[in-house]
């Protein structure tokens, strides 16, 4: 399954969920996100042809990441771009998170494994701005906690 978290016609996140599977190959983000995120499911002997990625300049104005959940659960908490809190889920082991605008914060709520990869290069303190998380007594789910 693939969810999409928007807010006033923003996709905010999207989330590719563990079970999801589809037969060859699936791009969700649209062609003018500077992260992409494809799916791909080849049967054995399926050839990608070698090559090369030809020099394209481009520009980023906002650091999207991606989030690949290896093990564990955790929260995962949407904000506007204002810091206005939206909504929660939660993320299991397997699941797949790109975070493309708006605010997010992550609670773990077991001992839990994440690959990030995100544009660089990284600019320190001037890359993020940090801001208080939601009040507990205001955490609204998304769907099933799983």
């Amino acid at each position: 399954m693939i969810e999409r978290i928007e807010h006033d016609g923003v996709e905010l996140a999207l989330i590719l969920r563990t079970s999801f599977r589809c037969d060859g190959i699936e791009f969700p983000t649209p062609d003018s996100h500077t992260l992409q995120l494809g799916y791909m499911n080849r049967p054995a002997g399926y050839v990608i042809p070698p090559h090369v990625h030809n020099p394209v300049p481009r520009e980023v104005r906002y650091t999207k990441e991606v989030l690949f959940i290896r093990s564990g659960r955790l929260r995962v908490d949407f904000y506007d771009e204002q810091r206005n809190y939206l909504e929660s889920t939660v993320l299991s082991a397997g699941d797949v998170v790109l975070l493309a605008f708006g605010g997010h914060g992550f609670e773990m709520l077991e001992s839990t494994e994440i690959v990030e990869v995100k544009q660089g290069p990284y600019v320190g303190d001037a890359d993020k701005t940090r801001f208080e998380p939601v009040a507990p007594e205001r955490i609204r789910m998304r769907g099933s906690s799983r």
